[in-house]
């Protein structure tokens, strides 16, 4: 929403080789309640003008000796960096019209000057050009609170895998097809995952491993649940068995796509644990 004292303090600069041209656009405008006009009568300046003021509103004839209004628009656009050209032309040739607005002119105002026309066609110009410049304002700030965000979310990010390195033996991230994507401490090498540079198998992944207790785990991954404290055992083939305990969460994005789990995992082995060998005698 643009207030009406906006529009009436907007800064416009006024560009007509002809002063009585001038003269009679600023009675008019000033008796409207424009607080904030310049002139120029030399088009060659307009450019370095608006860099330096950065203009609401440039009023434009388009007939000028040296250097005509196209050339004005045409030096304005490649000399400044608003790719909203907030130009409306002054001229007293209809066929001049379509020329300037495919030039990049925004609209016109005919010559001789119909006042209320004059006034109208400025106060909407003026409207939508500050609208215009509220929402770049109002995109740059969305991009600065967005990149305050993610320094924000990296730096608790960083801030929660120390704490999490303390306090357990690993944290681990996999995403959605189940593969290891970011692994803090020796988790692969305690768990026997590891293979000589390939992907592991399924069946190396489950060997060793409580078929009940994968399947447990799996079943709480598929309907991507949270798992707290879940204990669960390997058997290696010298008989002995290590005891895990690994708490994780499902992460997602924004738009509620998952994007895979997170977790911290300690061995609980309370030393080397055998299991019988069946049919074994007592000695």
């Amino acid at each position: 929403m643009i207030h009406s004292d906006e529009i009436l303090s907007a800064n416009i600069l006024i560009v007509d080789d002809q002063e009585a041209n001038i003269e009679l656009l600023i009675r008019v405008l000033t008796a409207a309640g424009y607080t904030n006009l310049h002139s120029c009568t030399q088009p060659a300046e307009v450019s370095a003008l608006h860099k330096s003021a950065d203009f609401d509103l440039i009023l434009l004839d388009l007939q000028m000796p040296v250097m005509d209004g196209f050339e004005v628009m045409h030096q304005l656009k490649t000399q400044t960096a608003d790719d909203y050209l907030p130009v409306i032309v002054l001229t007293a040739q209809p066929n001049h019209k379509l020329r300037a607005l495919q030039a990049g002119a925004k609209d016109f105002i005919s010559k001789p000057f119909d006042l209320a026309e004059v006034k109208t066609r400025i106060h909407n110009m003026l409207e939508v050009r500050l609208l215009y410049k509220k929402l770049a304002d109002f995109n740059r700030l969305l991009e600065q609170k967005v990149l305050e965000r993610t320094a924000e979310l990296r730096e608790s990010e960083a801030r929660y895998r120390g704490l999490t390195e303390l306090a357990s033996d690993w944290y681990w991230e996999q995403d959605e097809h189940d593969q290891f994507i970011r692994v803090s401490g020796p988790v692969r090498e305690m768990l026997g995952l590891q293979t000589s540079g390939a992907q592991d198998s399924d069946a190396d992944l489950a060997q060793g491993w409580n078929p009940q207790e994968r399947a447990q785990l799996r079943n709480s991954i598929a309907a991507r649940e949270p798992f707290l404290d879940f204990v669960f055992h390997r058997d290696h083939a010298d008989g002995s068995t290590q005891r895990y305990r690994v708490s994780g969460e499902p992460m997602f994005n924004l738009s509620g796509r998952f994007l895979g789990y997170r977790g911290i995992g300690v061995e609980i082995t309370d030393g080397t644990q055998k299991r019988p060998v069946p049919g074994a005698e007592a000695s």
